[in-house]
Parts: structure tokens; C-alpha cells; sequence
């Protein structure tokens, strides 16, 4: 998949007296965007609804608890599930939702200033840092895997990736020329080599389960 068939036709315009540009999006990226806010909206709201459900019932089971391994119940019980003071899959509801309403703003023809898109790079690269951490709480410390949280991830790496490349591609990051050009031509590359690195380290933490 080339950029142009995920970030096409995108468009600027300078803003009244101000000489800012405000940069558009194609319809791929928008799509992307929705699609990504919500696979990470329906994560973070099925284990909203299980975390709830605990607390009722220290007891209860999660449905996505199908072996020693996979047992979500483990990670919604750990202290890393509410590392803010309350359950973090609360915070995707509110930021997943809020990537949706700009994917769409995207699809509807809206344009955005290049601080807006900073500040959305700002907060997917927050994204990205935060999954980061709880994949190794999750793989090292808990010992536990949950796949709503790997759809998660899978959705804010894929989601960082595409916003940094439209950023660097139009110039709202600065980046030497290689580097953008790589990242117009091939900008699946990064993605599928940082979600299957983490298939590799999820598949070798637990090679004996696996095989046994």
C-alpha cells in the first residue's frame, strides 16, 4: 500500500492574514482513521464493561479469558490497569472517540492547521508510548496477554505511523529528505515491522505454552 492510496489528493489553503496553511487529508487516511479510533473505541469499551463487572463480582471471568496466557481477567486485576487513578481503558473511550470525529471531519472535507495535526501527533505518539509501556508490563511483569488490549495496540501503531507520514510528507514535521520520501513511498513498511516485532516477542515469552 502506497501513500497515495491512503493520503490522496490532499489539499492546503493559507489562512486570511496569517500566511498559516491548514492541510486536508484523501479519503484513505480518513477512512484509516475512523476505522483505527474505532477497533481502539471497541476495545476500550468491552473492557470498560468487564472492568465493571469485576468490581461487581471479584469472581467473574472475562469472556476473552481462554487460557493461562490469555487471561484478561489478570490484566484488569493488575495495578498497571489503573495507572492514572481510574481503569485506563476510560481514556480510550474519550481519546478513540475523539479520532473518530476527526477522521471524519477528514471525510466530510475539513482542513486542519498544522498545529491541529502537531497536536494529533502529540497525542497518538502519547498513544503509542503509554501501549508501549503496558506491553511490556503486560508481557514481563503480569505475565498475562489480553487481546482487546492487542487490538488496541495494533490500532494506535497503525494509527501513529499514518498521521506521522502525512505530517513529514507535507512538511508539517521537519524530516531530511530520505526519510520522507521513504515513508511517502513505502509508509507500511514501519507499521508491519512494529506490529509483527511484537507478534515475535509475544510468540517467544511464551514459546513453550505455545508449542506445548
Amino acid at each position: 500500500m502506497t501513500t497515495a492510496a491512503v493520503d490522496h489528493e490532499l489539499s492546503s489553503d493559507q489562512d486570511e492574514g496569517g500566511g498559516k496553511r491548514a492541510y486536508g487529508a484523501g479519503r484513505g487516511l480518513a477512512l484509516l482513521l475512523v476505522i483505527t479510533g474505532a477497533a481502539g473505541l471497541l476495545a476500550a469499551w468491552v473492557i470498560t464493561i468487564d472492568k465493571f463487572k469485576l468490581l461487581e463480582d471479584p469472581s467473574f471471568t472475562p469472556g476473552c479469558s481462554l487460557n493461562p496466557v490469555v487471561a484478561c481477567g489478570n490484566i484488569m486485576k493488575s495495578e498497571q490497569a489503573s495507572v492514572f487513578g481510574f481503569p485506563n481503558p476510560m481514556l480510550g473511550l474519550v481519546t478513540y472517540g475523539m479520532v473518530i470525529a476527526i477522521g471524519m471531519g477528514l471525510l466530510a472535507g475539513a482542513r486542519y492547521r498544522g498545529w491541529f495535526w502537531l497536536g494529533l501527533n502529540a497525542g497518538t505518539l502519547f498513544g503509542v508510548g503509554f501501549c508501549t509501556w503496558l506491553q511490556y508490563q503486560s508481557l514481563y511483569n503480569i505475565n498475562s496477554l489480553c487481546l482487546w488490549c492487542c487490538l488496541a495496540w495494533v490500532a494506535t501503531i497503525v494509527m501513529f505511523c499514518y498521521v506521522t507520514t502525512h505530517n513529514v510528507k507535507n512538511r508539517v514535521l521537519p524530516a531530511p529528505a530520505w526519510l520522507r520520501n521513504g515513508l511517502t513511498e513505502f509508509p507500511w513498511v514501519l507499521p508491519v515491522l512494529w506490529i509483527g516485532i511484537i507478534g515475535m516477542l509475544i510468540l517467544t515469552r511464551w514459546w513453550d505454552f505455545w508449542t506445548s
